[in-house]
């Protein structure tokens, strides 16, 4: 074991690991960390010190989209907070820089884990958003240290639902939409305040049991957004929004093996306009969804000449839907 730095002797942080350590075994040596620029070094059983704190690294996190469900994000760690024994989530430095492509819009995305750190400030007291607290280590990196939330995927919940859709929108949707709502409504707030989220995703809302409630988690993406400060959120929000009127991804190539009269009344003006594999005009597939809500999925297909400015502007779209459809007779929620 290392000689402890800063506010902390060896012997403290090592009579602290056995404290809180549970079942766990507690390790005779361990490395003592206060710069973490360089994330790969940072070992299961390491302790991270950030000033006054100190948290014992147990396991990885992983990616949970797009087929990388076993990828390990090195960056993002399972950690013991040592000062109560709490379960945290440290998300280490990491900078990654892409371009995106919504239509005839670009977006050069890129990680900011000073942003993050502000939203965490600013949704300190909201009920829809992950929150945390964050500090800076010895190399001047922002390190958010995150409250864990007992709860499991959105979209996971809303796939145990009936399998038949004209049920599920019956009898679960408008409770769905409702949850939807109250989302939009969280990410309305980051706007109305100049934030963006900047990587909405369905995988990015967890259901928190404990609570009772839907959180946005993930907020270290900014892009540079050119013609429009929050189109690539409200792309994300329009995608989000196909998934749980179609209860999952309408795929063209389903509909080709298993609906051949449908796929035949496609055009390409119908798919979506993120993902041309899938279909936003779900009216097509689903004739019993109503003109009110199918309009909303429109402004996010390949054939729209609109597009949504604001979160403002599609809850009022929402409104309407929801009005639109029938009571709920069931549970009338993905929870």
């Amino acid at each position: 074991m290392t000689n402890a730095p800063g506010h902390f002797s060896a012997a403290a942080l090592h009579e602290m690991v056995a404290r809180h350590a549970g079942a766990a075994p507690v390790p005779e040596r361990f490395k003592i960390i206060e710069d973490t620029s360089d994330f790969f070094k940072v070992e299961f059983g390491d302790v991270v010190v950030l000033g006054e704190q100190a948290f014992w690294m147990r396991g990885y996190t992983k990616e949970g989209r797009f087929g990388l469900d076993d990828e390990p994000k090195y960056w993002v760690r399972r950690a013991i907070d040592l000062a109560d024994g709490s379960a945290k989530i440290l998300k280490l430095v990491f900078h990654e820089q892409f371009e995106a492509q919504v239509g005839e819009l670009s977006f050069t995305c890129f990680r900011s884990p000073k942003k993050e750190a502000r939203i965490l400030d600013l949704v300190a007291g909201h009920p829809n958003f992950m929150h945390g607290r964050w500090a800076e280590d010895t190399a001047g990196n922002v390190v958010r240290i995150l409250e864990f939330i007992p709860g499991r995927r959105f979209d996971d919940i809303l796939g145990e639902l009936t399998k038949d859709h004209e049920e599920y929108f019956h009898h679960h949707f408008p409770g769905v939409l409702a949850q939807y709502i109250e989302l939009v409504e969280a990410i309305k707030f980051l706007h109305d305040r100049g934030e963006k989220h900047g990587d909405i995703r369905r995988d990015h809302i967890l259901f928190d049991r404990d609570r009772q409630v839907n959180r946005w988690i993930d907020f270290d993406y900014n892009y540079q957004h050119r013609e429009s400060m929050f189109g690539l959120d409200l792309q994300g929000l329009g995608n989000i929004l196909i998934y749980i009127v179609g209860h999952g991804d309408i795929l063209v190539g389903d509909l080709h093996k298993n609906r051949r009269k449908i796929f035949d009344t496609l055009w390409g003006e119908d798919l979506s306009l993120a993902f041309k594999n899938r279909v936003a005009n779900l009216q097509k597939v689903f004739p019993y969804i109503p003109d009110s809500l199918n309009r909303i999925l429109l402004y996010f297909s390949r054939g729209t000449e609109m597009f949504y400015d604001s979160a403002d502007q599609l809850l009022e779209d929402l409104a309407v839907a929801r009005a639109d459809l029938s009571a709920p007779t069931g549970s009338g929620s993905a929870t």
